[in-house]
Parts: C-alpha cells; structure tokens; sequence
C-alpha cells in the first residue's frame, strides 16, 4: 500500500496482518481523490474508520489543513500511529480512539470531507448517515465506502450527490446543503 499522490507520493505504508482487515485499495483511493481534486486543499478532514490510515494520510498528502484520524480499535491507532511516523509526523494530523457515532453526536468540530469506511455489512453507514450533519459543514461533503450500493432514505438536510463504483468498492458521495 503505497501514497498516490501529492507531497508523500511513492511513501509505502504498514499494513495489517491479520485477516479481515481490508484497506481501500489503490485504484479505488487514487479514484477517490481524483474526483475530489483540489477540493481537499486547505479541507479539515475526518477519516472515521481509519483502519490503516491510508484515506487520511492520503488526504494529508493532497493538502488537508487538518485530518483527524480515528477508529475505536487499539491496534488500528497503534498502526495510524506508525504510519503518520513514516511519514514525518505530521503536526496538522490527530489521531483518536472514539466510538465513530458518539464522535459524530459530541465531537463539536463541523469537516469538510467525512469519510466513513466501517467493516462492510455492519451497517454502521446507514447510522452515520443518520448523525453525519451534526459534525458536517454546510456544503461539506460525507463519503461513504461499502461493497454495495448505499440505499437507505437520506435525511435532510443531506442529499444524495453520487455513486460510483469501482472494483467490488462503491463510494457515496453525499453533501450538507
């Protein structure tokens, strides 16, 4: 797993070992990040499910301001710990070990870009959805990866804006109006 592009490009990063584990591939993060494009310039960015920290790395790499990384797992902390060490520390990088949906409900911070990753058929998405404005800035933008098509009713004041799919990955892109 390697940085796509922007000032770490080419950096490689430590992967877990374990089995169940399933990091955003290459091609589906390098898709990502071209259809967001400059848009993650100066962003404040969440990566929810950081898992390996690959997404938010990535974003930090592109230019985010700010990305707070987090997941509830001790080794996936550990793992984005490791990882933002490769690549120097980052002072504009936070990492947090939070239940995802109690961040979203009391975190007090509004993002740019919230990207949510859970473990596919956790059905932690459709509960993201649910609570994502609480931490959304207006016009900000709410992405959400699963292996299959995001079909539950969205709540106003959030609004499908598209899907894409890419590989077995699909990404739902859904903004605060």
């Amino acid at each position: 797993m390697r940085i796509i592009a922007g000032k770490y490009k080419g950096r490689r990063l430590c992967e877990f070992s374990k089995i169940g584990v399933r990091p955003t591939g290459d091609m589906a993060r390098e898709s990502l990040f071209n259809i967001l494009s400059f848009g993650v310039n100066d962003s404040l960015f969440l990566d929810l499910f950081s898992g390996t920290g690959a997404i938010g790395i990535e974003a930090l790499s592109r230019g985010a301001k700010k990305v707070v990384f987090n997941d509830q797992s001790r080794q996936s902390v550990s793992l984005i710990r490791q990882n933002l060490k490769k690549i120097g520390e980052p002072e504009n990088a936070c990492v947090l070990e939070r239940d995802a949906l109690y961040l979203l409900q009391n975190g007090g911070v509004e993002y740019d870009y919230i990207f949510s990753d859970p473990p596919y058929s956790s059905g932690l998405n459709e509960r993201v959805v649910l609570v994502a404005s609480n931490s959304l800035k207006s016009g900000g933008t709410l992405i959400l990866e699963d292996e299959k098509p995001f079909s539950q009713e969205i709540p106003l004041p959030l609004k499908l804006k598209d899907q894409r799919k890419y590989g077995r990955t699909y990404f739902t892109f859904i903004v605060k109006e």
